[in-house]
């Protein structure tokens, strides 16, 4: 029989196998999970039921098992609606819901442009598909919804955590006061500090974007593929972030 195993065959499994496994991941910790369960022992009573010859049990199941795709549906609605609606997001928002996505915006914007205002310096890092644990390592681990309160006591001159750079990975803060690599070029402008080269230095190595509020001007300006733009405004910054990350 192994001499019909072609393999497109190997090849469906495997699509088939990650589908599942995929799916049981969007799934884990919900509702959804314990009446994954629950059909699969009717599945298994049912078989029992025809190998035992029980037939009202099997008529009665067979009825049920013959509308399973109708029942699914009317049963795993939201789910289904939520995994349609994360195959077509962008990894970096997969992780938390559209409320909050919007949310991220909203507040990480907000938050620098308070800063702006008030001549606070910061330096935000947002992770998009290569990783940054190892600049993370360096700095505080943190695992907080980003929100504007936060942002801004993290770089109030007097906290311990605003020298340094904050990361964002999938929408949350996961580390601040981390340290970052300078850009070595000689063509920045000479007015720039060493947050807007640090800025410039990690979008060099890595595909981030990052966001700098200069503490001098209050200026916000952000940087991509090693490139900075200076002097934006908070709605702009928000459009700027929702190019790069939707």
């Amino acid at each position: 029989m192994i001499n019909f195993l072609r393999w497109q065959d190997i090849l469906d499994i495997l699509v088939v196998s990650f589908i599942i496994y995929r799916l049981f991941l969007l799934i884990k910790g919900t509702r959804a999970i314990q009446l994954v369960i629950g059909l699969i022992i009717i599945f298994f009573v049912f078989y029992l039921s025809k190998k035992l010859e029980l037939f009202t049990i099997g008529w009665i199941l067979g009825n049920f098992v013959g509308s399973i795709v109708l029942v699914i549906v009317l049963i795993f609605q939201n789910e289904i609606r939520r995994v349609l609606l994360a195959l077509g997001r962008n990894p970096f928002f997969r992780k938390i819901t559209y409320v909050e996505e919007t949310l991220f915006y909203d507040e990480l914007s907000k938050a620098c442009t308070i800063m702006s205002r008030r001549k606070i310096g910061a330096l935000i890092v947002v992770e998009r598909e290569e990783g940054l644990d190892e600049f993370m390592e360096i700095g505080i681990r943190i695992d907080a919804d980003v929100n504007t309160e936060l942002i801004l006591s993290i770089f109030q001159y007097t906290s311990p955590l605003h020298d340094g750079a904050m990361i964002i990975r999938e929408g949350k803060i996961r580390a601040a006061s981390c340290i970052l690599p300078l850009t070595l070029k000689d063509t920045i402008d000479k007015s720039l500090g060493t947050r807007h080269r640090a800025a410039i230095g990690i979008t060099e190595v890595t595909d981030a974007v990052t966001v700098v509020v200069s503490e001098e001007k209050g200026e916000i300006s952000y940087a991509h593929k090693g490139e900075i733009f200076t002097n934006v405004s908070g709605e702009k910054l928000k459009e700027v972030l929702k190019e790069f990350l939707g």
